[in-house]
C-alpha cells in the first residue's frame, strides 16, 4: 500500500524497496528507501491494528502488554546505513521515519517529536515531498545501483526446515481460510469452512505454483499435480489446465510444463 502511494511521488528521486544489505558483519533490512538530491529517507512500515499507548518509550496495549517499538530496530538500520554509505564514499543527510500504514492504528500519547507518521498523515506527507525541489545527479544514480548490486538475495537468517512429499499435507486449501475442506462443485472449489468460492482451474494453477516454490528442482507433471491436488479425479482437466496456463514441453511420459 505505502509503495503504490510513494510511487505517484512527482519529484525527481529513485524509490528501492525490500533492500536486504550488509555492513561490517551486520545485515539490515530497509522497508523503503528515497533517494532525492539533498536526503535519503528510510521508511520503516508497520501494519498494526488496534488501540495502543506510548509510556516511556513502549508501546503497549490496553492490557499492559508490550510490542515491540519499531523506533529501536529503524535507529539500528539507520545508523548501519550511514556506516555503508562512508563505506561508499558517500555524503547524504538520512532521515529515518516509521510509517503507520494502517488506519485502524491508534497510537495514544505519541510523542509529537519522534518520527512516527499515521495513515491519517501520509497524503500530507507525500504532498511536502512534491513541494521540494529535487534535481539528482550521477552520482545519486550510482549511489542507487550499488546499492541494488549489494542486495542480498537469500536472507542468512532465514533457515527453513527439511521437508519432503511425505511430510507436506496434500491437496487443494482455501485461498481465504487455508482449510482444506475442499469440495468441487462443477467449474468451483467449495470450502465447507468458510463458504469461499474458487475457480477450479484458478485453484489449480494457484497449487502448481505452490509446488514450484517447494520444489523448484522437480519438474511439473500431470500425474505429480494429480497427487498434490489430491481432490481433482480428471487427469484431463489437470493437464487442459496446465496447458493453458503454463508452457508445455517434451511428449507423452516425459512431458511437463514450466
Amino acid at each position: 500500500m505505502f509503495d503504490s502511494l510513494i510511487e505517484k511521488l512527482e519529484i525527481e528521486c529513485l524509490i528501492l524497496n525490500d533492500l536486504l544489505l550488509k555492513v561490517n558483519n551486520k545485515t539490515f533490512q530497509i522497508d523503503s528507501l528515497l533517494i532525492k538530491n539533498n536526503q535519503i529517507q528510510i521508511f520503516e512500515i508497520k501494519n498494526y491494528t488496534g488501540d495502543f499507548y506510548y509510556q516511556s518509550e513502549q508501546i503497549l496495549k490496553k492490557d499492559q502488554s508490550e510490542i515491540s517499538n519499531p523506533l529501536i530496530q529503524l535507529s539500528r538500520t539507520e545508523s548501519l546505513f550511514r556506516q555503508l554509505l562512508l563505506k561508499l564514499n558517500f555524503s547524504i543527510p538520512v532521515h529515518a521515519s516509521v510509517i503507520f500504514i494502517n488506519p485502524e492504528f491508534t497510537l495514544y500519547n505519541a510523542p509529537m517529536e519522534k518520527p512516527y507518521i499515521f495513515s491519517g498523515q501520509i497524503k500530507n506527507f507525500i504532498n511536502k515531498i512534491n513541494s521540494q525541489h529535487t534535481q539528482l545527479t550521477i552520482q545519486h544514480k550510482k549511489l542507487a545501483e550499488k546499492l541494488l548490486r549489494l542486495h542480498l538475495k537469500v536472507n542468512p537468517y532465514q533457515n527453513l526446515p527439511a521437508y519432503d512429499h511425505q511430510q507436506i499435507k496434500k491437496g487443494i486449501n482455501c485461498p481465504r481460510c487455508n482449510s482444506f475442506s475442499i469440495l468441487i462443485k462443477g467449474w468451483k472449489c467449495y470450502c465447507s469452512d468458510c463458504r469461499n468460492f474458487e475457480l477450479v482451474e484458478k485453484a489449480i494453477e494457484r497449487n502448481v505454483n505452490d509446488f514450484r516454490l517447494l520444489f523448484p528442482n522437480e519438474k511439473v507433471t500431470t500425474n505429480k499435480i494429480s497427487d498434490w491436488c489430491k481432490i481433482i479425479s480428471s487427469k484431463q482437466r489437470l493437464q487442459r489446465t496446465l496447458k493453458k496456463n503454463f508452457n508445455h514441453y517434451g511428449k507423452q511420459q516425459w512431458s511437463y510444463y514450466e
